[in-house]
């Protein structure tokens, strides 16, 4: 295919889910266009054009709709118009320019726009009316008439250019046909206010669907805009957004952190709620990965930068999510369709209502005129339509802050049916890296055998080192210095401590130098039966004691499989690990464990499970489970945002809490549930509102409530959403 180039655009004044389909249709209407994915709650849209295709041009176009449209990244290379990556070079919210009267930008207050002054225009104006028919009766007919046409004219236009774009059934063509409709049957007070009415949905609709967007712009809000940087030795204020790869950036306790990286010196408390929704402070020392935005309490931090600014946590957290609500649903897609045939549907309807009855019963054609005119109003599909992208946008907004990532309205929507769960061990189910577990005294305490250990083991980057090192941290311990330091191949480390000659190393090694007593021998077969890696320490020829290591579960592992398996799921362990260590921890967590696997039959397993007929997610760290992954219906990468948990699988979780696995499952289902809501009061309200105004009992100002009323209720409801919080999560 040709090369083609993709370009994202920020959209102002663009409120539901119509305005969004008539920027879509004019847009691909536009020579070179090959592809538009639009979402109304981030207000963005991402177009992929062929080379000789202006940016300028689409804004014009879209300016030419009444809204406003600035280019927010530079066009990106795509393969063809089969690759849909957006461009993400810029994840902020640029000023825009060139807004028309209608539209205005979206930092300034909702009471302040072009929409809220044409709204109080427009209501000033019907109370002038009001007064004027008091005043003077016979002027009452043309005081609301210039009422309607000061709310009018505006709508009018827009439908003009909509209708000229490829869209002629649009809101504002049905509400002009009703209006001027009205005025010739001598309706024109009803007009008027049916005009307001719509005016004011149309404001509300832009409040909610602004709520909404602030959720995303609070994210990009979180990370500083300065560091401290140490340079040569000293350390100096910068801008956050300059600080590049393996800069050392100092944080000071109370600071947010401004990049993702890692600490090299200090230890601290960090509070990660604003990024990944953990309610409690994560303690953090040396090697710790950190997270831009997230809040150091109370210990001065030295961290090495890891990601730039524009490929930070934050930054990619709001590309992820602004890119997901851009991936339609099926049901959304459904929907769509569904609204291309109804509306037009709606107005045949119209028709027939207004000229069927006088003209077989002899009926009056006022009534039946104005009957048809009211059906217009409520035949609108914006409710409809907005009903599942608001509540998509708003979940994946929510699930974002607690730190779930999903890949689109497909993905939340299959999570819901998921009923077979399979976990990868290591990094998963564990914390991914070992930790003492025991330490068994010998000839020496167990104090004095871990701050000997701690000694010997003092600058090795060995994850079993890690495990002492940081023990000996957590029990106030200070390693003393160690001489003749030295590695015995394959066997363990030596030194010597305050003259004690040392030897650290495995048991087999250990029996070598000194006796084992058949009680430490029992006790180390224990061990490894529980799949505990096992070191002996050896001081001045004697078995000082041993300490023992694993690779423990989270600390919320046996709770999230519960909540998995309260979701109505079954639970797996696939793991390339032996299967005694498997067995122990499988046991421990009370779940079934299939270990020595390889990357294959990890694929094959999902594989056969699918074949049975079960939805199955596959969690794993993304990178060796990756085969797995991608056989799997949802693939879920647990992790710290790393490249591969963000890029590869359907969804990740950030913080790597096992309940969030069922946390992504419920707010899947709790979505639905609120779209099911948003259907039903959509079509409720259109169906009661349909047959009340056949039957005489309402007119047009409460049809205008069936349209815009309908649409605030469904993306208020959709907006509840937004506090969702999710199981062991808040903060």
């Amino acid at each position: 295919m040709s090369a083609a180039i993709t370009t994202r655009f920020r959209i102002e004044g663009m409120d539901c889910a119509g305005c969004a389909k008539k920027i879509d249709t004019a847009t691909r209407r536009i020579a070179g266009v090959n592809e538009v994915n639009i979402s109304v709650v981030s207000g963005t849209m991402t177009v992929e054009h062929a080379n000789e295709t202006a940016p300028s041009d689409i804004v014009n176009k879209v300016k030419s709709l009444g809204y406003g449209a600035a280019e927010v990244s530079a066009p990106v290379a795509t393969g063809g118009a089969d690759d849909k990556s957006a461009a993400a070079d810029e994840h902020g919210f640029s000023a825009m320019h060139g807004q028309d009267q209608d539209h205005d930008g979206g930092d300034t207050p909702w009471w302040r726009t072009g929409k809220a002054r044409l709204t109080a225009l427009s209501g000033l104006a019907v109370i002038v009316a009001f007064t004027t028919g008091q005043l003077a009766p016979q002027l009452d007919q043309w005081a609301f008439i210039i009422a309607m046409l000061v709310g009018l004219v505006p709508i009018a236009r827009r439908a003009y250019s909509s209708a000229i774009n490829g869209s002629p059934f649009s809101i504002e063509t049905l509400m002009s046909v009703a209006a001027i409709g009205a005025v010739f049957i001598n309706a024109a007070q009803e007009a008027a206010i049916v005009v307001l009415l719509f005016l004011i949905g149309e404001l509300l609709e832009g409040v909610a669907t602004g709520r909404a967007r602030a959720s995303i712009k609070a994210l990009a809000t979180l990370v500083p805009k300065v560091a401290l940087r140490e340079v040569d030795g000293e350390t100096r204020q910068v801008p956050a957004e300059v600080l590049g790869l393996d800069d050392v950036i100092l944080v000071r306790p109370g600071d947010r952190i401004a990049a993702d990286g890692i600490i090299i010196s200090g230890q601290s408390a960090i509070d990660e709620a604003p990024v990944t929704g953990e309610s409690v402070p994560q303690q953090k020392q040396v090697d710790d990965k950190v997270f831009a935005g997230t809040v150091n309490q109370n210990g001065a931090l030295r961290i090495r930068v890891t990601a730039a600014a524009a490929d930070n946590t934050i930054a990619r957290i709001i590309a992820l999510v602004e890119e997901a609500q851009e991936s339609k649903a099926p049901t959304e897609r459904f929907i769509d369709r569904f609204s291309r045939y109804y509306t037009p549907g709606v107005m045949v309807v119209a028709v027939l209502i207004a000229i069927v009855p006088p003209l077989v019963t002899g009926a009056a054609w006022d009534e039946w005129i104005y009957k048809g005119l009211a059906i217009l109003l409520i035949g609108c599909p914006c409710a409809l339509v907005i009903s599942t992208p608001a509540a998509i946008a708003a979940a994946l907004s929510a699930g974002a802050r607690q730190g779930l990532l999903m890949k689109g309205g497909a993905v939340l929507e299959q999570l819901g049916k998921i009923n077979m769960v399979a976990l990868d061990k290591t990094g998963t189910l564990t914390a991914g890296k070992p930790q003492v577990t025991d330490i068994i005294a010998g000839s020496r305490s167990a104090k004095e055998v871990l701050a000997l250990a701690a000694a010997l083991e003092m600058g090795s980057n060995h994850p079993l080192a890690s495990a002492i090192l940081a023990e000996a941290t957590r029990e106030g311990l200070t390693p003393a210095p160690v001489s003749d330091a030295g590695a015995v191949g394959g066997k363990g480390v030596v030194g010597s401590v305050d003259g004690i000659e040392l030897f650290l190393g495995s048991p087999r090694a250990a029996k070598e130098l000194a006796e084992l007593s058949a009680e430490l021998a029992q006790q180390i077969a224990s061990f490894n039966d529980a799949g505990k890696s096992v070191s002996v320490l050896v001081a001045s020829g004697q078995i000082a004691g041993i300490i023992a290591m694993r690779d423990e579960p989270r600390a919320d592992a046996a709770e999230g499989l519960l909540a998995i398996r309260e979701m109505g799921a079954e639970v797996v362990m696939l793991t390339g690990d032996n299967a005694r260590t498997a067995s122990a921890i499988g046991a421990q967590l009370g779940i079934e464990a299939r270990a020595e696997l390889m990357p294959e039959d990890k694929q094959a397993i999902v594989g056969s499970l699918r074949a049975s007929g079960k939805m199955v997610a596959k969690v794993g760290d993304g990178i060796n489970d990756a085969p797995a992954l991608a056989a799997a219906d949802i693939g879920i990468a647990m992790g710290g945002g790393t490249d591969v948990a963000l890029e590869t699988a359907d969804a990740a979780v950030l913080h790597g809490r096992v309940t969030d696995i069922a946390n992504m499952m419920g707010l899947s289902r709790a979505t639905m549930a609120n779209i099911s809501q948003n259907i039903t009061i959509a079509l409720g309200l259109k169906g009661l509102f349909l047959v009340t105004t056949i039957l005489g009992i309402t007119g047009l100002w409460p049809a205008i409530l069936a349209d815009t009323g309908a649409t605030v209720l469904v993306t208020a409801n959709a907006m509840r959403l937004l506090g969702w919080k999710g199981r062991g999560a808040g903060h």
